[in-house]
């Protein structure tokens, strides 16, 4: 079994993203309309898509795709952190 070193450098497990780029979240929530409002406030006038994707085997939870261009790191991550802290929105990936 390969040993890895007890410290590895954050940098060195990022991958390497060319920006601006295509990116896409999945979002989870309870309803469409909650994560669509979610999003059309997060993203304020960026063109993006929304698609729903899965519902969950009981009905209760839909998970829904959003694509949009991100121009940096930084935006990508201020998107994922203000629409995961949506009380509509249980789970961002």
């Amino acid at each position: 079994m390969k040993k890895f070193p007890a410290h590895i450098p954050r940098d060195s497990c990022k991958p390497k993203i060319d920006y601006p780029c295509s990116w896409q979240y999945k979002i989870i929530g309870e309803s469409r309309e909650e994560i669509r409002r979610v999003v059309e406030s997060s993203v304020q006038q960026k063109p993006f898509e929304l698609s729903e994707s899965n519902v969950s085997s009981g009905g209760r939870y839909v998970s829904m795709n959003l694509e949009l261009i991100v121009e940096d790191e930084d935006q990508r991550l201020k998107l994922y952190r203000i629409i995961g802290e949506s009380p509509a929105v249980k789970v961002v990936l």
